[in-house]
């Protein structure tokens, strides 16, 4: 059966003609007059990739023939007048009527024309989040940025809401990552704000994609620089928490006839805090577990890339990238324990953990293209990641009698716990016209193995001596096969696209332990068929009209179905869960947009066998972490954004999303919850004089639902930031002040079965970052290729 979708897929390839259109209008001056020879660019708006330019004639007329039909970016300027811009797109001839320039208020001596993406970018298919010209992002790392980014929420695991949902796959320049958990939160917390171009919200994937991700696709792009010869930038940035910590980052870019070669280097040192508060109740006792941490890293990141044009149709392309940290985690807990209704402290538990971590993360793709003018378009992809995170972890817990005066017993161990991840995948897309529109298919394969190795070791005098029964061996196999179909065309105003994704999955998960376990091997094997498609309904330049619908699978991490126990501190533990099940998604979505830039969008989820993070009691005093099917899902979602401007010095982006979360319990210990909540994201950037650059920013939302089980209370943060040019715009000078009211750390309480827990925790977010950045060579380069590689659902969910 997959043979032969396979090759119906490959051989169903016919040419057509392309879609074009053309893009007119009349430029004239305040009083009417025409204004001749008036400079006209036009710029794709994914990636301000110059499209075609022009000038207006005598009449002040212009005409761009033969544009494909696509989202653009036009600027048209003279001088002594202030440049007209604005985002276009084009699925139609269109006139864009008279366009009236208004006086430039600046010297005539010396005008430079330039073109400045807008922080964010609302289109069609997904929302953009501009970091580079945001001076809010100085000393954040890739954490912080989706934190800043509009409809993104992280809840108190660090696990990312995007519209209402979870389950958001992360992409990396067009690539899924394969990392999850606290793997990718390492590895995103390495990602420097510097190196970092923009962040595309994808809610709606289509076909093409990978099927992974409830909520859609978070795509991270990394720093291009542009054009024939060399250029590059410097960057260094120092950030004043309750630590100071320094990051750094050198990229370039050397572009030649032939080829282009490109690179990036970044680090990070210093030290960061955080504290985690649980007050739990279970059979009648409180735990009041209060812990503090101090994490200290370092960091580096090397990327480095080439591609080489074998002709103006064919390119061979490599990258690869190396990331290398190191951990060290002190955490200082402290549990005083007593009867509930008792204000006795019978005994306190006091555990200062030490973790030592280090990670190897290695990737590499190897890229063929092939692009004519006639539309069709060939890449293959070759990838292979190998992950390793060597990785102790000392636990002393020692048990005091109430006043902490006496040890009354003491328990400590040691868990040394290596894991090694090797990821394998190939990928073939071609897209050609087909009965004047646009077809896409291809076929993925991939192949991950990972070996999780967990050594627990009890102190026994001053000795430490492996304890067999608490060790184990995980290894893990995945097959996933796919291949897809997607058709897109044009007919006068309306706009269709309709695709589908079929990923066969083999997996075989194997324990291997002194334990008796009769879930130590479980072997999976399915077949899914997930659907796309939309309609767009250009009615005219003022409205837009738009519904699309996908379906998406989530899949547990690695680790997640691994189903030993192993020890967090002497009262809790973690707990794989063998039995665990993908949970599926329904998404529609409703969406209009007005005038281009003021887009509303109601969407709906129906998502089942939702999976979750709960914790549940072991026994009278413990308690054990562990993930399960608990309900099905039903998401409403209201967005609002707007960029508007309310002075020709003051710019404002406004976005808004009112959702609607209903868990309908397939668990017996989970009781069926709604949550109504409201998130708020605002970024206000205003032009002071003597060319300074103010940002007041920040982002709320009110109480929600955490994974279905963590009622949580209003959080949000205020951002401000102030930016100053030198040396001809080549130094950049950043000064920022994030979370100032220190309102970003979560409050909320978890019920499960009998367990109940009051939590609090947060970082040292309320922090001041002075960054400082060179740019040099020349500033006209043509950016590097930018290009996905096949390496990316699997490294979401490395843990």
């Amino acid at each position: 059966m997959k043979t032969y979708l396979f090759y119906a897929l490959v051989f169903f390839s016919i040419s057509a003609f392309s879609q074009t259109a053309r893009l007119e209008g009349t430029v004239k001056d305040p009083s009417g007059e025409p204004v001749a020879f008036a400079t006209i660019v036009l710029r794709t708006a994914v990636d301000s990739a110059f499209a075609k330019a022009g000038t207006s004639n005598d009449s002040g007329q212009f005409q761009l023939l033969n544009l494909p039909k696509d989202n653009y970016f036009i600027e048209i300027s003279f001088m002594g007048f202030a440049s007209w811009r604005q985002n276009i797109e084009l699925v139609t001839d269109t006139n864009l009527g008279t366009i009236e320039l208004q006086p430039a208020a600046q010297s005539l001596d010396a005008v430079t024309v330039s073109t400045t993406k807008p922080i964010v970018q609302v289109l069609a298919e997904k929302t953009v989040f501009n970091v580079e010209n945001t001076i809010n992002a100085v000393g954040t790392n890739g954490m912080e940025l989706l934190r800043k980014a509009p409809g993104v929420v992280m809840d108190n695991n660090n696990n990312i809401i995007l519209e209402g949902k979870t389950g958001v796959q992360i992409w990396i320049d067009g690539r899924p990552s394969r990392l999850s958990g606290t793997d990718l939160e390492a590895f995103l917390q390495s990602l420097q704000a510097a190196d970092v171009e923009s962040i595309e919200l994808i809610t709606q994937p289509s076909s093409k994609y990978d099927a992974a991700g409830t909520a859609g696709i978070i795509n991270i792009k990394l720093k291009k620089n542009k054009g024939l010869g060399t250029n590059g930038s410097i960057s260094t940035t120092a950030t004043a928490g309750d630590y100071v910590r320094n990051s750094n980052s050198v990229n370039f870019n050397n572009r030649g006839l032939n080829g282009n070669l490109y690179g990036n280097y970044s680090n990070s040192f210093g030290r960061t805090t955080g504290f985690l508060y649980l007050d739990r109740t279970q059979n009648g006792t409180n735990f009041n577990a209060r812990t503090n941490t101090i994490d200290d890293r370092s960091i580096h990141n090397i990327r480095l890339g080439y591609d080489y044009f074998l002709n103006d149709k064919n390119t061979i392309g490599v990258i690869a990238s190396v990331n290398f940290t190191s951990r060290n985690n002190n955490n200082d807990s402290r549990t005083p324990i007593r009867e509930i209704g008792s204000n006795v402290i019978d005994s306190v538990l006091v555990a200062n953990n030490v973790y030592r971590g280090d990670i190897q993360n290695y990737t590499t793709n190897l890229n063929y293209r092939f692009k004519d003018t006639l539309g069709h378009e060939l890449n293959m992809d070759l990838d292979y990641g190998n992950y390793i995170n060597d990785s102790r972890q000392y636990q002393p817990n020692f048990y005091f009698n109430g006043a902490e005066t006496t040890v009354i017993s003491q328990n400590i161990t040691q868990q040394i716990t290596p894991i090694q991840i090797d990821i394998l995948a190939l990928r073939m897309d071609y897209d050609y016209n087909l009965f004047n529109g646009k077809a896409a298919m291809g076929i993925k394969g991939s192949y991950v193995n990972t070996n999780n190795d967990f050594q627990f070791f009890n102190r026994r005098d001053q000795d430490f001596e492996l304890n067999r029964e608490q060790s184990n061996k995980f290894e893990y196999t995945e097959r996933i096969y796919a291949a897809y179909f997607n058709y897109n065309k044009t007919i006068e105003k309306w706009n269709y696209q309709l695709g589908v994704r079929m990923e066969h999955t083999d997996s075989d998960g194997n324990l291997t332990s002194d334990q008796i376990n009769d879930r130590s091997r479980v072997k999976r094997s399915y077949t899914n068929f997930f659907w796309s498609g939309g309609l767009t309904y250009t009615a005219s330049r003022d409205h837009q009209w738009a519904i699309n619908y996908s379906q998406r699978i989530q899949r547990p991490n690695y680790s997640s179905l691994n189903p030993f126990e192993y020890k967090i501190d002497e009262l809790s533990s973690r707990r794989g869960n063998p039995f665990l099940q993908p949970q599926y998604t329904d998404n529609i979505k409703l969406s209009h947009t007005y005038k281009y830039r003021f887009t509303t969008a109601l969407s709906y989820a129906y998502v089942s066998d939702f999976f979750t993070q709960v914790t549940e009691t072991d026994g009278d005093n413990r308690n054990f972490i562990n993930e399960r099917n608990i309900a099905d899902q039903e998401v409403w979602n209201l967005s609002l954004s707007y960029p508007f401007e309310i002075k020709k010095w003051w710019n404002v982006y406004l976005s808004i999303n009112a959702s609607s979360n209903s868990y309908t319990s397939t668990n017996p210990d989970f009781v069926s919850t709604s949550q109504e909540t409201l998130g708020l994201y605002m970024q206000n950037t205003i032009n002071l004089p003597s060319q300074y650059r103010l940002e007041v920013g920040g982002w709320y939302s009110s109480p929600s639902v955490w994974g279905g089980t963590y009622e949580t209370k209003a959080l949000g943060s205020l951002n401000l930031a102030l930016q100053k040019k030198f040396i001809n715009d080549k130094l950049n000078v950043r000064l920022s002040f994030n979370d100032v009211l220190f309102t970003s750390f979560w409050k909320g309480t978890t019920r499960f079965g009998q367990l109940v827990i009051d939590g609090s925790g947060g970082s040292d977010s309320r922090n001041v970052a002075l960054g400082l950045t060179y740019n040099f060579g020349s500033s006209d380069v043509k950016k590097a290729r930018s290009r996905d590689t096949g390496l990316e659902d699997e490294k979401d969910r490395v843990n």
